[in-house]
């Protein structure tokens, strides 16, 4: 599970500023980005909130880069759930890693191999203001409509399928 006073402290501490550029981004010991994210589940376990993609239009999970000033890849994701989708939330699981399954010639310099951490967890509150709301907006989908919506992301789908999300 997952330790409470550091998730309380975190949904205490939000910034209305979304960090930008990969500066502080934590990298594996292959030189993958290490990229953190969240499987935000609804109270009852039957839909997930996924947040519009910034670069490629369709659905998401909320995720982005583990940076060096966070302890942790729970705190990164936690950041992430909020800065994308504005929502605080509950870590229940520690889903474990995910390895990019991209082919060699999706990747660039810009975009490199990645190693992916998900956590779930349970919406607790959706704030009307977040950082990143006037470039992505938010749905609450079923377990089919998010499946097809991950069907050309398998790391997407992976970290739904490893959730407890009612099929």
């Amino acid at each position: 599970m997952v330790d409470d006073k550091k998730a309380q402290k975190m949904t205490e501490s939000r910034s209305m500023e979304a960090r930008v550029g990969r500066k502080n981004q934590r990298y594996g010991e292959n030189g993958e980005r290490l990229v953190a994210g969240v499987v935000p589940l609804s109270a009852d376990q039957t839909r997930v909130l996924v947040v519009q993609s910034a670069r490629r239009g369709g659905w998401v999970l909320p995720k982005g880069g583990w940076e060096t000033d966070e302890g942790s890849a729970q705190e990164a994701a936690s950041r992430e759930a909020w800065e994308e989708a504005g929502i605080v939330c509950r870590v229940q699981y520690d889903l474990g890693s995910i390895t990019d399954m991209r082919k060699t010639d999706a990747l660039s310099s810009h975009n490199p191999r990645a190693s992916y951490r998900f956590f779930e967890v349970i919406v607790e509150k959706e704030e009307a203001v977040w950082p990143e709301m006037h470039k992505r907006s938010r749905q609450w989908l079923s377990y089919a409509e998010a499946a097809q919506a991950f069907k050309d992301r398998p790391e997407l789908l992976e970290a739904l399928n490893r959730s407890s999300i009612q099929r």
